[in-house]
This record gives structure tokens, C-alpha cells and sequence, in this order.
């Protein structure tokens, strides 16, 4: 018998409780024992949930209860979670968690507090799919040399329904929250956060390197309009929010924003709430995972897929996949000033002569080279809308040369620009 406490009983909480009830059988045979939840924490119990388990509110009656075996840490936030997470370990309670935030600021922390105590949490990148596991044993013979994902659910279903459906982003973005897909405040999503996150987690596996979401460039799809979606699908784009990693010698990219990526390409083929993730390793290619990226079943899905191996193999493999530090090259986070991409620009300007002459000498002067280019006047209007495509340049020069832009009179509300993934 193998006992756990759930910290966090809602949405998935109550999904983790159920599956391993409804699946008793199923789960005890593959797992060799059977898994019983003996608590619930919550912080109000009074509220109804759909969950037969003890509950409590109580923190301590689950760290100091010696026959708990094993915690599952679905709290949300960052310091109250490290707290309640380090006290388990220290009693030598195994802990499975998704909390991405968590792991985005904290997962190097846990590791050695862990030691040889084992850490489940696949959960906390891209729900059910398993890209965890993937990264950390089906590929761990490769050298990954990038990863490119879909991460979160809200912005992909919104971006889907701009280009599909020409809904504008403030109404698609009202409709995401009347839809439970985007919260009363939807920075963390729509800004890029929560896939931030769950990139550092991956970047960890992948390259064994300790970065925090401050260090890293994080953008979101909020300046994204409809004449950005048009020039994109005339140029045979699509338009997501990914995140991205890439080796490129010795130094690790890690960024997170919009992108105008070609309609060929696998990723750029999933729409809605799903995610996805292309991983390219050195000897098997590149490889998609895909599934849904949250919801409460999914996300319950891995999170007891990670209960069911830590009671199966009763040890710990490497929480972030390396059994001693990786060194034998000197990887280094990359400088987000020596980014190099292709940019895509948008901006509104006075219809006068003059103008593109101007802003053709200041990208020249930058070192920027224009491939493609559009020019739209707004009807009945001294307003025209600017739109092109660049060679690749570096993001120090684009920044520059923006800055210089959007200093001209002409130039109204400013410059807009969107990376290009090649």
C-alpha cells in the first residue's frame, strides 16, 4: 500500500483523486502496489468538490504524518509551494508537482534538496503530453540541438480564432475568459509568461542550464492585428506563440514570443487550445509531441503517471536528467542582444514623399536588408500602413533602428514587429 496527500484539491487535484479511483485496477497492476489517497488539503472546506477523500486544511497533518509516502503539490504560486515542497522532502516524502512556476525559479533548489528522493513533474509542461519523459529517457542518447513549442493553450486558441475567423483580439480575448480559457487578468498567458516557464523547465533538461524567466526575452501577442495576420498568410505564414531554444555552438537561445512561421511546417499546423512541441535531436531528427495542454483530466493524467513510476521503480532517476553536472562544453545563456532572427515590421505613417526613403536609410545604416514589402493607404486618409519582411539581422540592431524609426514625425503609434522562424 502506497499512500498519498494531495496539497491543492481543485480541478486537478479532484481529477488526480478520481483516476486513481476509477482506475484502481489498471493503475495497481502496472504499479505493482495499491496507490490510496489518505488526505486532501484545501484552504476552504466548505467549498463542494467533486471528490471523495479526507480533507483538511491543514498543511502539517500531511508533512508530519510519517505514513504519507507520497505528496502532490498542486498549490499554484511560487514561495508558499518551495516552502511546503523542501519541508516534504526533508521528511524523505516523495513529491509530484505541475506547478511550472515552481519549477521555473526553484527547480534547481529542489534537486539537491532532493537527492536520491524522487521528483515527478511531468505535468507542469504541456498537460498530458508526456515531453518530460520524452526529453529525459526516449531522447536522452541525442544532442538537442533546438526545441520549438506551442505552450499555452489560451494564446494558440486565440491566435487560431484571429486567422481563421478575423475576430479581432479584443473580442476573441473576451470570449477566451467567457470560456474559462483566459483568466479575469490573462498577462500570464497572453504575455508569454506561463510559456516561459514551462521553457526553462525544458532548456533544463535539455542542456542542463539554470536560467530564471528575467533573464530570458519574453514577449506576447497582445500588439498582434489583423494586418499582421493578412501579410503573414500572403506570405505563406502562420502566426504562433512559441517558445524556443536552440544551441547554436556554445551558447544556449532561450525566448519566448510571437512568431511568423511557414504554414509547412509541422507546428505551424496546430490550432485551437492543443499544444505542441517539435524537439530536434542530433542522431533521431526532429520528433512532435501533441495533446492537450491543460484541462483537468489531462493534466491528472501525467501528473498520476508520475505517482505510478515513483511507487513502480521505488528510486529516483536524475530529476532534470543529468547524474552528474554536464560540462564538457561551457554552455552559456545567449546575450538577448545577440539573437539573430529575420523581423518582421508594421508600422502607420504619414503618406508623404520622403518616408521610405528615410526609413530605408536607417535600417541600411543598422545593417538591416529588406526582403518583402507591402503598402496599404487607409481610404479616405493621409494614414498609410508600412509592412516588411527582413533578411536575418541581430535583434541589437533591430532595437536600434526602431528606436530610430519611431522618432521620426511621420511614424504614428509607433513601430510593431514580430520575429521570423525560419
Amino acid at each position: 500500500m502506497v499512500n498519498i496527500a494531495i496539497i491543492g484539491v481543485g480541478t486537478v487535484g479532484c481529477s488526480v483523486a478520481n483516476i486513481l479511483k476509477e482506475n484502481k485496477e489498471l493503475i495497481q497492476a502496472r504499479a505493482g502496489k495499491e496507490i490510496r489517497v489518505v488526505k486532501g488539503v484545501v484552504r476552504d472546506i466548505s467549498k463542494k468538490r467533486d471528490v471523495e477523500i479526507p480533507l483538511t486544511t491543514d498543511i502539517d497533518e500531511v508533512l508530519n504524518d510519517d505514513s504519507i509516502d507520497i505528496v502532490v503539490e498542486l498549490m499554484g504560486g511560487v514561495d508558499e509551494p518551495f516552502k511546503v515542497v523542501k519541508l516534504a522532502l526533508e521528511k524523505k516524502k516523495a513529491v509530484v508537482t505541475a506547478n511550472k512556476a515552481l519549477l521555473a525559479y526553484h527547480r534547481y533548489d529542489l534537486q539537491e534538496i532532493a537527492g536520491d528522493i524522487p521528483i515527478g513533474y511531468e505535468a507542469s509542461v504541456a498537460g498530458g503530453i508526456p515531453i518530460i519523459n520524452a526529453l529525459k529517457v526516449g531522447l536522452s542518447a541525442n544532442e538537442i540541438t533546438s526545441i520549438r513549442g506551442i505552450m499555452n493553450g489560451t494564446s494558440n486558441y486565440m491566435l487560431t480564432k484571429m486567422i481563421n475567423d478575423g475576430v479581432k483580439y479584443d473580442d476573441i480575448l473576451k470570449e477566451a475568459q467567457e470560456l474559462g480559457y483566459a483568466e479575469a487578468d490573462p498577462t500570464f498567458d497572453v504575455g508569454g509568461f506561463d510559456a516561459a516557464h514551462k521553457l526553462l523547465i525544458l532548456a533544463s533538461i535539455a542542456y542542463g542550464i539554470d536560467a530564471k524567466p528575467e533573464d530570458i526575452l519574453i514577449e506576447g501577442i497582445q500588439n498582434i492585428n489583423q494586418d499582421d495576420i493578412s501579410f503573414a498568410g500572403e506570405f505563406g505564414y502562420s502566426i504562433k506563440l512559441l517558445g524556443i531554444a536552440k544551441k547554436i555552438n556554445s551558447n544556449i537561445e532561450l525566448r519566448v514570443h510571437p512568431v511568423l512561421i511557414k504554414q509547412t511546417q509541422m507546428i505551424a499546423k496546430i490550432d485551437g487550445v492543443m499544444n505542441g512541441i517539435s524537439v530536434i535531436g542530433d542522431k533521431v531528427g526532429e520528433t512532435l509531441y501533441y495533446g492537450p495542454g491543460a484541462g483537468g483530466d489531462a493534466t491528472a493524467s501525467a501528473v498520476v503517471s508520475d505517482i505510478i513510476e515513483i511507487v513502480r521503480a521505488g528510486k529516483s532517476s536524475p530529476m532534470l536528467g543529468f547524474k552528474k553536472p554536464f560540462k564538457s562544453e561551457n554552455l552559456v545563456l545567449q546575450n538577448k542582444e545577440n539573437i539573430q532572427s529575420q523581423y518582421y515590421f508594421r508600422m502607420s505613417v504619414e503618406d508623404v514623399s520622403g518616408v521610405l526613403a528615410s526609413i530605408a536609410k536607417t535600417l541600411g545604416d543598422n545593417n538591416i536588408s529588406v526582403d518583402t514589402f507591402l503598402q496599404k493607404v487607409i481610404e479616405n486618409s493621409s494614414i498609410a500602413t508600412l509592412q516588411f519582411s527582413t533578411h536575418e539581422c541581430k535583434e541589437i540592431d533591430v532595437k536600434k533602428a526602431i528606436s530610430q524609426i519611431e522618432k521620426f514625425d511621420f511614424v504614428k503609434d509607433g513601430v510593431s514587429m514580430i520575429r521570423i522562424e525560419a
